[in-house]
């Protein structure tokens, strides 16, 4: 771990310290906006060919179409 990961890491503690202490439940409520602001869907975030993948993943699903895992490790088992 380098010294930037040790930093952030300490930093993280401190603030879990800290926040498991306050009580006021505006500061809370500011923290919970601060996390909802910052979290990213992770589909915003993957490509487009990603998203592409998924959706014919879902509807092969959805048609039925799907192996159960012992028969897909007979398939790929050289791969694994």
């Amino acid at each position: 771990m380098d010294n930037v990961d040790a930093s952030v890491l300490n930093q993280k503690l401190e603030l879990i310290h800290w926040l498991s202490a306050v009580e006021d439940a505006a500061i809370i409520q500011k923290m919970m906006d601060l996390k909802n602001e910052q979290s990213d869907d992770w589909w915003d975030i993957i490509s487009e060919s990603e998203k592409q993948s998924i959706e014919l993943g879902i509807i092969d699903a959805d048609m039925g179409r799907l192996h159960d895992h012992s028969e897909v490790r007979k398939i790929y088992e050289k791969w694994l």
